[in-house]
Formats: structure tokens, C-alpha cells, sequence
């Protein structure tokens, strides 16, 4: 594989991939933070320095229009992006329309939403919402992974849940949001969403100042379903808030996931029994048509970088089927190139016959460990 001539990133996980690809970098610093924006640069040069790289392996710029311009900048070959929709598909769609378009690795919106089974509230109730209230609240709502829309049953059980989910919810102290536009959107999302008909708000975000509390809000399923005017409430709201949708049957809950766009992950939460059925089963298979990475019986917040890990999904969740996350988000910044009759001496050294870097490779379909 050949590595780009140059990458564009926002994003702090692609800049770490890209420049273990060995591509030069350009960042785009977040207008929120330009000073510690231009710390870690320093740091990251010093640290290329250390491993044998050139300190100018890592550059930085600032301002909006610096991004855009280096979207449609010649020598740069692929780009990163972690942000809004409109921001993201406004740099997606000016990369496509390069002379010569490049690849847009964009992560944009996610709602990441969890489906808790009649069964499932029966067996652990109490459980889920603790765990849930925890994971809605990690970083004040502000994960990318945040389980921003909750399908709960109706009836006793599920509004256990509900009851417990509040008073979990309730003790959280209000905290700081990343930045003052972030607080902002996020007080008019809550605010939008809140004054729809036939949403109600047993949890209100506190606000102050520069910090925000969680808040919840509820709807009932079919509302989803039949009322588009509640599309809103399918769109993510960046910050503390969860919306718990209430479903009565199998079939409304299904109707209202079908509603869905493509999510960076889903949730599944269901009983012991269930494990073994075709019920839970044919859930879990729904799922996986929209989102990149699915979660049972646990919870989304907490990325691994693993050689397992996916962190993507459908549009807008992501705008490219790669992982942004994970040990194989290198081949983000990697172009496949193949040799045919090719004598040995003219090959690169990675896929010399005898192996003089002793990496693990696949040969004639054979896997080989390094040596």
C-alpha cells in the first residue's frame, strides 16, 4: 500500500493514523481551543522528532475558510473530519467536486440508539437504568457514542426504568460543555425538541452560566412513526439529553426503527432467555443495517482500539465504510497498490520473496508469521 501525499484532518484519530501511515498532516484547529490547539502540535512535532520523522510532518492552521481551502488544496489526498452534518457534508460535498476528487472520511451525526426488551426490563430494571444514566452522562453527553434515543416498553417494568432512569439523572451536577457554541445549540436543540406536541419533559436540563445538566425527554413510539414533524427528535442533539420513546407492540417498535439513518451504533438489551431466541435474533439483524457497531447487553460509550473495533456507519453516522478507531483505521490513509510480474529485486522490500523486513504476510493465501 502506498501512503497519500499529504492529509487533512479535524479529527485527533485520523491525525494519529495518518501519521502512522506516514502521510504529512494538516489540521485544522477548532476555533474553541487555538491555543491548546497549537500545544499539541508542539508536543506531536517533538515527538516525531524522537521517532526519525521531520518536525514539519505536522502542521496546523486556523479558521474556517483555512479548511475549505485545504479541501480543495492540490497536494492534499484525503481528509478527516469529526463535526455537524451541514459542516461535514459542505467539506464532503467540496471534495467530491474537486478536478480530482479525493476520499472524506467524515463522522457527522449520530443518535446511537438502545432497544431495551419487555424481558429485559423485567430481569434487570434497576440495573439498566443506573448503567444507562452513567453512559447518557459520560463527559456531560458529549460522546460521540451518547445513547441519545432509548425505545423503552410500556407497562410496569419499562416505567420502572423510566422512574429510576430520573432519579439517576437527577443527582448529576451540571457541567461544563466544550464551548460556548456548543452550549448554545445544544439549549436551542433541547428547547426544539421539548416544545413538540405530545413530547413531554419529566427531566429539564438545568443551565447556567457555561454548564448544563442532563435532561430526558419521552414520546411515544407510533408519535415517530405517523408524525413527521417529530423528525427532529431522529436527529442527534449533541450534549446531556436522552429521549426514551415508549413502545406498546413489537411491530411499532420496528416501524419506528426502520424511520431510522445510518448511527455509529446500536444497542440491544434483552434477557437471558432471549439470547437463544428468534425474536431478539431478528432485532439484533435489523440493527446491523444501520449502524457500524453492535452492542448487547452492554453499552456504547468506551471505544477500544482493538483490531475488532468499528467506528463508523451508514450516512451520516460516516460518509466512508472504514473505521475512524482502531488498529485498522491506518488503511484510512493508505492507497492498495498491486505488483504483477514484477521481478523480486524491483519490489518493495515488504513483499520481497525473502521477507527481509520479517513481516507477517499473506502468501498464496497462506498466512505467514513474521520472521
Amino acid at each position: 500500500a502506498s501512503n497519500f501525499p499529504f492529509a487533512f484532518s479535524v479529527a485527533g484519530g485520523d491525525t494519529a493514523s495518518a501519521l502512522a501511515a506516514g502521510c504529512p498532516v494538516v489540521v485544522k484547529a477548532h476555533p474553541g481551543h487555538p491555543a491548546t490547539s497549537e500545544l499539541m502540535a508542539e508536543i506531536v512535532r517533538a515527538a516525531a522528532v524522537d521517532c526519525g520523522l521531520p518536525a514539519d510532518v505536522i502542521q496546523i492552521v486556523h479558521g474556517f475558510e483555512a479548511g475549505v481551502e485545504l479541501i480543495r488544496h492540490p497536494l492534499v489526498a484525503a481528509a478527516g473530519f469529526t463535526g455537524s452534518v451541514a459542516g461535514g457534508r459542505a467539506l464532503f460535498d467540496a471534495a467530491a467536486a474537486r478536478p480530482s476528487p479525493i476520499p472524506f472520511h467524515g463522522e457527522l451525526g449520530s443518535l446511537n440508539p438502545v432497544i431495551i426488551t419487555r424481558a429485559a426490563a423485567a430481569e434487570r430494571g434497576a440495573r439498566i437504568a443506573a448503567e444507562l444514566a452513567d453512559s447518557a452522562t459520560l463527559g456531560n453527553g458529549q460522546f460521540c457514542v451518547k445513547p441519545g434515543l432509548v425505545f423503552l416498553p410500556n407497562g410496569a417494568d419499562g416505567e420502572e426504568v423510566a422512574t429510576r432512569l430520573i432519579a439517576a439523572l437527577s443527582e448529576v451536577d451540571g457541567r461544563i460543555l466544550l464551548g460556548e457554541r456548543i452550549r448554545d445549540n445544544f439549549v436551542r436543540g433541547f428547547a426544539e425538541r421539548a416544545a413538540l406536541p405530545r413530547v413531554d419533559a419529566p427531566l429539564a436540563a438545568r443551565l447556567s452560566e457555561r454548564a448544563a445538566s442532563a435532561g430526558l425527554l419521552t414520546v411515544d413510539a407510533h408519535t415517530l412513526v405517523e408524525d413527521s414533524n417529530h423528525d427532529l427528535l431522529l436527529e442527534e442533539c449533541f450534549g446531556p439529553v436522552t429521549v426514551l420513546a415508549r413502545y406498546t407492540t413489537d411491530a411499532e417498535l420496528v416501524s419506528a426503527l426502520d424511520r431510522l439513518a445510518g448511527n455509529l451504533t446500536a444497542t440491544l438489551h434483552i434477557s437471558e432467555v432471549e439470547e437463544t431466541g428468534t425474536a431478539a435474533a431478528g432485532l439484533l439483524d435489523r440493527l446491523s443495517g444501520f449502524a457500524g457497531r453492535i452492542v448487547v447487553n452492554g453499552w456504547p460509550t468506551g471505544v477500544a482500539v482493538s483490531a475488532a473495533q468499528h467506528h463508523g456507519g451508514p450516512y451520516p453516522a460516516s460518509t466512508s465504510t472504514s473505521t475512524s478507531v482502531g488498529t485498522t483505521a491506518i488503511e484510512r490513509w493508505l492507497r492498495p497498490v498491486a505488483y504483477q510480474n514484477t521481478p523480486d529485486p524491483m519490489l518493495p522490500p515488504e513483499l520481497q520473496e525473502d521477507n527481509p523486513m520479517h513481516l507477517p504476510r499473506l502468501v498464496d493465501g497462506t498466512r505467514q508469521l513474521r520472521r
